[in-house]
Parts: structure tokens; C-alpha cells; sequence
């Protein structure tokens, strides 16, 4: 059975033999997996710092750990970023999820001109928390120890501003001529990869995009949904660059 992981903030401070794992964490691992004495978990803060440890007693709503090892996992390289268009209903969560497990670093909520969805007011407070909700528990779900990034939502000029500043941007576009697996790809920094909502990117983000240095490339054969375009493009790139 894998090793469950759970999220300790400020793991990298706590030194020491012995650990508490507490609040929601140690509520989810003692009164819901009920693990018990014995049992091996490790704890990460999500930024690259682990912590393997074995329970040594089960409370009511935490856990008390020996510790068996500590060690730090780098950053990848290259950095994976994709810019998502907002989709519509729960498929922005899918897609984040998705992401997540394939081992996307940053996920950019962005609020396109052909997205049906708009995140405004306190809707736009209770989406984003979704996504990142989302992205945490999926990041602990598949072991990883640093969790992705869901930024803020950016405007159009905020997207342009992100791929002028990358190694490589690209964009997802059903009539580019340049496949996505034929591009070539740098060793390092960041490759911002934008997938546009349902409706697609318009022609003015396109040109918008272009005179950011970004490139057009073709996916595929098929048309994807905007929620799996993102993971298979990721899956794609990362493959290529040898993360996978």
C-alpha cells in the first residue's frame, strides 16, 4: 500500500526525533484513515521538505510520529506553468486536478474573452479556493512533495506578460501547423503552455500572444475539452523534457 502523505506547515523549522501532527491534518489521519501505532506516513509542507515518519500513538484528532528520516526533493526543471481558461461548471476543478497528478508547478486561472465563466466578486473568492483546494488534496493523493501553485486569475495583458517572460510559451491552438511534440524545448525556466476556455482563443489574444514570442502548436488530430487539453499537453512536455 503507498504511504500516505499528509501537509505540516513549516515542517523545515521542526527538528527533533519527534513529531505532532495536528489541526485538520491530524483530525483527517487519526479520525478518518485511523491510522494506528505502527503505521508509516510521511509529512511534507509541500514546498520540497519531507519527513518520513511512523505513528507512535494515535490521539483523538492528531498523531504522535517518530521520526525515521528527513531529507529535501529540488524543484523540477523545467518548470511547467499552464495558463487555464475558465471552463465551465466543476470542469476548472477537473482540470486542476488532472494537472496536479501529472505533475504540472503552476496553474494560471485566466479570465479569456470567450469564457462563458467569470469569476466576479465573492464568486471569484470561493473558485479560486476551490482550485486550490483541489490542487492540495490531489498534490497529497499523488505523493507529491512540492505541491503546484494556483495563482491569482490574470487578465489577457497578464497572460502576455507571463509568456514574454518565459523560456518557451506556447499556446494550444486547433489551426497551428507546428505539432506540440515537435517544438523544441529548453533545459531550464519556465514553459508556460495557455489552453483556451470552450469558445477557444480569439484571434486578438492569439495575435496578442504571438507578439509575446509565444508559439502556436497543434495538440493533435482531435479536439480536446479545454479541462483535458491542459494535462495532455503536460503530458506531452513533460515526457520530453525528461520529467517523466
Amino acid at each position: 500500500m503507498t504511504v500516505p502523505v499528509f501537509l505540516a506547515a513549516g515542517l523545515a523549522d521542526l527538528s527533533g526525533p519527534e513529531l505532532v501532527l495536528d489541526g485538520p491534518e491530524g483530525r483527517h489521519a487519526a479520525s478518518v484513515r485511523r491510522l494506528r501505532a505502527g503505521e508509516r506516513l510521511d509529512l511534507t509542507d509541500g514546498a520540497g521538505t519531507v519527513a518520513e515518519c511512523v505513528v507512535r500513538e494515535a490521539l483523538k484528532d492528531a498523531l504522535r510520529l517518530d521520526v525515521l528520516g528527513r531529507y529535501e526533493v529540488p524543484p523540477p526543471e523545467p518548470r511547467l506553468v499552464v495558463v487555464q481558461g475558465l471552463p465551465k461548471g466543476d470542469r476548472g476543478e477537473l482540470a486542476v486536478e488532472m494537472m496536479t497528478e501529472a505533475g504540472v508547478d503552476v496553474i494560471v486561472p485566466w479570465a479569456a474573452a470567450r469564457s462563458v465563466t467569470q469569476w466576479k466578486g465573492d464568486r471569484a473568492a470561493k473558485s479560486l479556493a476551490k482550485w486550490r483546494s483541489t490542487a492540495r488534496e490531489a498534490g497529497k493523493q499523488a505523493r507529491r512533495f512540492h505541491l503546484p501553485e494556483v495563482t491569482e486569475p490574470v487578465s489577457t495583458a497578464g497572460v502576455e506578460a507571463l509568456l514574454a517572460g518565459a523560456a518557451l510559451g506556447l499556446v494550444l491552438h486547433e489551426e497551428a501547423a507546428e505539432p506540440l511534440s515537435g517544438v523544441a524545448l529548453p533545459a531550464g525556466g519556465d514553459i508556460v503552455v495557455v489552453v483556451g476556455p470552450e469558445g477557444g482563443v480569439s484571434d486578438e489574444e492569439l495575435a496578442g500572444f504571438r507578439a509575446a514570442k509565444a508559439v502556436p502548436v497543434l495538440l493533435g488530430p482531435t479536439v480536446l475539452r479545454t479541462s483535458t487539453a491542459g494535462v495532455a499537453a503536460a503530458a506531452v512536455l513533460l515526457a520530453r523534457t525528461g520529467r517523466w
